[in-house]
């Protein structure tokens, strides 16, 4: 089949996965109700080249993403399908991009397994779905890593010049940082360093070279700081660098967990590639044909650098390690290359891991509902957690029906197990559009109903009001939820973003809204002013008139 054909296939395949239903449920707090306010903020105020939150200027995060997010809700309006669609747009991307390379790095064969392997996982194709930043972050980290081992390629076979790779590597690395921040030159510096050290610094490029790389790197982010630094001074370099030092150093709002804590996430996040990609600890699957080594060493390098580094990380969350998905993906198409060439049967310890982890899924995904029909169960678990538990109170709708994404999953792994046997090919693809089949259940199934326990009550407090000229804050918690769905404004007043003034001030111009969770209710014998309007969900929601 011709390349276009293929290309044509695979962004229908794309396009069907990840352009549905993007805004069929509400921006979770807090990361994609943040970005989203960003953008939103950006439109509010007609300023495209400054980042703000709740408008204030913001140190943590470079506007690149957020430009995307504004094309598009210049187009569709400010709403969540707008928030996720530059995602799905980089999840099409993707899957073009893993062929084009797969292909370049070995065959048609390569590039479109890889490609569908990645459509094929877990968090890989969730992310798609999502309106956070780190798709496009690590989608030109790697690209930004896939030229410099074009670079290397073509010093080991071919006396070419080399600058024009150099030139697209680095800039596609300025972009990454223009996205997300500096690291990206830490995980991209890192992998081929570590690399170079390993092959004994061969090919390594000349002090002119490693000046284009650099400077072509620092081109994309460099002209937007500048123009921010000749603005508004050095205030947002500072402030960034300090945070970025702050974020690798401390815990971030709680966000604690053990050293092997993303080990486990990639392996459950990336099923079935994670299993797969087990397949080159066989010396029998570690054969090159028309690959190379290349390559090869430099996945292996990145993973685990991300590994190593986010788990060093105080923070530990769930995205930070999620550029790992695209070298367990290469090294599962590697695996999987190697079983179909060879025509050789899926190893029986592989067999048991895909097993253990699809009766995992099963028991996970039928327990959420079974809890949902018998909420009573949670209570006495979260007796400490106030908020937690009036959480439970949420009217929310169960039956047999939710446990579907327990069922798909099920079937899969009795078809994998049973129907094809000999016929690893069918049995990979199976396991691979069952994967799907279970993500979008769940989605479709199960995502809305547990949303309705965590922040449900206090998005629909806020869209109800948001028409209103008011001030709006919360109490006690951090939150995006009331910037965005609050639609707020730009205050003239400085003082309304100070929480004592809003419950005090005799000199209210405007009506006020504010939300608490009920471990942090207000105690109303101190604020004879503010009325409580309801409790709801484990929200408390007040209200105090202006004078």
């Amino acid at each position: 089949m011709k390349d276009s054909k293929i290309l044509l296939l695979l962004s229908l395949l794309g396009a069907i996965s990840y352009l549905p239903f993007l805004g069929g449920l509400h921006l979770f707090d807090w990361d994609e109700i943040n970005f989203a306010e960003i953008s939103r903020e950006m439109i509010v105020l007609d300023d495209y080249l400054r980042v703000h939150i709740n408008f204030q200027p913001f140190w943590e995060k470079p506007p690149l993403f957020s430009w995307l997010q504004v094309l598009c809700m210049k187009v569709l309006g400010i709403n969540e399908y707008a928030a996720r669609l530059p995602n799905a747009i980089a999840g099409i991307l993707t899957l073009l991009t893993l062929f084009k390379f797969g292909t370049y790095y070995q065959n048609k064969k390569f590039g479109l397994t890889w490609a569908l392997v990645y459509w094929g996982s877990i968090l890989p194709f969730l992310y798609f779905k999502s309106g956070i930043i780190d798709p496009w972050f690590n989608f030109f980290i790697f690209t930004a890593l896939f030229y410099y081992y074009k670079y290397l390629r073509v010093r080991q076979t071919e006396d070419k010049n080399t600058i024009q790779t150099l030139i697209y590597s680095g800039l596609l690395l300025g972009l990454a940082t223009l996205t997300k921040g500096p690291v990206a030159f830490l995980l991209y510096g890192l992998s081929i360093l570590i690399y170079y050290i390993i092959t004994k610094f061969k090919y390594f490029p000349s002090i002119p070279k490693l000046a284009v790389l650099l400077l072509s790197s620092l081109f994309c982010g460099g002209l937007w700081l500048g123009i921010e630094t000749a603005i508004n001074g050095p205030w947002f370099l500072q402030t960034f660098t300090a945070y970025q030092v702050r974020l690798l150093t401390t815990h971030d709002a709680g966000h604690q967990g053990f050293f092997g804590y993303h080990f486990v996430v990639l392996l459950l996040g990336c099923f079935p590639a994670s299993i797969f990609a087990l397949l080159p600890a066989w010396k029998k699957f570690r054969h090159f044909g028309h690959g190379d080594k290349i390559l090869f060493r430099l996945m292996c390098i990145l993973l685990a650098v991300v590994l190593v580094i986010f788990s060093l990380v105080q923070s530990k969350i769930v995205h930070y390690s999620s550029l790992a998905y695209f070298p367990i993906t290469f090294l599962a198409a590697f695996g999987i290359n190697q079983l179909l060439s060879k025509e050789l049967n899926i190893p029986k310890s592989l067999v048991w891991g895909v097993s253990i982890l699809s009766i995992l899924f099963a028991i996970i995904t039928a327990a959420v509902p079974w809890l949902g029909l018998n909420i009573d169960v949670l209570k006495p678990l979260l007796e400490k957690d106030p908020f937690g538990l009036a959480s439970l109170e949420a009217e929310v709708y169960w039956s047999w029906w939710h446990c579907i994404p327990s069922i798909l999953i099920l079937i899969c792994l009795t078809v994998f197990l049973f129907a094809f046997r000999g016929q690893t090919s069918k049995r990979i693809g199976t396991l691979l559009v069952g994967t799907i089949l279970f993500v979008n259940s769940i989605l479709f199934l199960q995502v809305n109903n547990i949303e309705a326990y965590t922040q449900r009550a206090m998005i629909e407090f806020c869209k109800e009001h948001a028409d209103e000229d008011v001030y709006f804050n919360v109490i006690g918690m951090k939150s995006y939820a009331h910037l965005f769905y609050g639609k707020k404004k730009p205050y003239s007043d400085l003082n309304s973003n100070e929480k004592d003034w809003l419950l005090t001030s005799e000199d209210l111009k405007k009506d006020v809204y504010l939300i608490a969770k009920i471990h942090k209710a207000l105690d109303l014998r101190l604020y004879p002013e503010v009325k409580e309007l309801y409790r709801k969900n484990g929200f408390v929601f007040y209200k105090r008139e202006k004078k």
